[in-house]
This record gives structure tokens, C-alpha cells and sequence, in this order.
């Protein structure tokens, strides 16, 4: 009877364990994913000002578009605030960086806090929760 006590209780622990690390790893997904989509958004942006204030180069052959860190940062600000359904079940998500390193490339680096839900008891003790980070980038044609 003891033995199978013990065994019952080492089993509900590690499903405990099981489904809480599936839940982290499915908030970094769901991250990682917002990440990718405000990437792709900040690649394709150009402010309308940099547009109609005449702040393009004459169009050439081969010419591409020419990002900003600025203007990505602006557009993955604006991506968030516009899709806020995107960030269901994450809470605390910030912007680590939103940048145009080369000028084509739109990065974007995004952090955010888990809270498994059947072992939060035991992460408490340490911090409320776990933070995931997630990096994406997009290349402007």
C-alpha cells in the first residue's frame, strides 16, 4: 500500500512537471511566432513621411528598401498596440531590440513571462516566473 502511494504521488509529480514544461515551451512558440510576424511588418514599413517629404533616393535598377532602426522600432510598437489578440496568454511582453543592423534587415528580439500553471507553487520561490526569449529577423526587398 505504501509503495503504491509513493508511486502514485511520483507519477502526479511528473505529469505536473511534464505539462508545466509544455506550457513554457508553447508561451516561447506563441513568442516566437509574434516575433516573426512583427519582423515581416517592420521589413515591409516606410513611414509615409520618409515617403512624401522626398526622403527616397530616385528609384534605380535594383533598388531596395532602406530600413531604419527607428522605423523598425516604431513599426514593432505599433504592431503590438495594433494586434493585441497576438499577445493572449503572455504576459509582460517587451521589446529587447528592433533594429536594422545592415539597413535591410529587420531584428527583433522579444522577451516575455511564463507561469506554468501546475508548478507555480515551486517557481514562486524563486521569481514569478520564467522568462522566454524569442529573436526573429526579415529581410526588406
Amino acid at each position: 500500500m505504501l509503495l503504491t502511494s509513493m508511486f502514485v504521488a511520483f507519477a502526479l509529480v511528473l505529469v505536473a512537471v511534464v505539462v508545466s514544461a509544455t506550457a513554457v515551451h508553447l508561451d516561447r512558440k506563441r513568442l516566437f511566432d509574434l516575433a516573426d510576424v512583427s519582423a515581416l511588418d517592420a521589413a515591409d514599413a516606410m513611414p509615409a513621411e520618409t515617403v512624401y517629404q522626398g526622403g527616397l533616393a530616385d528609384p534605380v535598377e535594383g533598388a531596395v528598401l532602406v530600413l531604419s532602426d527607428a522605423d523598425v522600432e516604431s513599426s514593432v510598437r505599433s504592431f503590438l498596440v495594433a494586434h493585441p489578440a497576438m499577445l493572449t496568454g503572455l504576459d509582460d511582453v517587451s521589446i529587447i531590440e528592433a533594429s536594422a543592423p545592415d539597413g535591410r534587415t529587420a531584428t527583433v528580439r522579444l522577451a516575455a513571462r511564463s507561469r506554468p500553471v501546475l508548478v507555480s507553487w515551486v517557481t514562486q520561490l524563486w521569481s514569478d516566473g520564467i522568462i522566454v526569449r524569442a529573436e526573429s529577423s526579415a529581410r526588406a526587398w
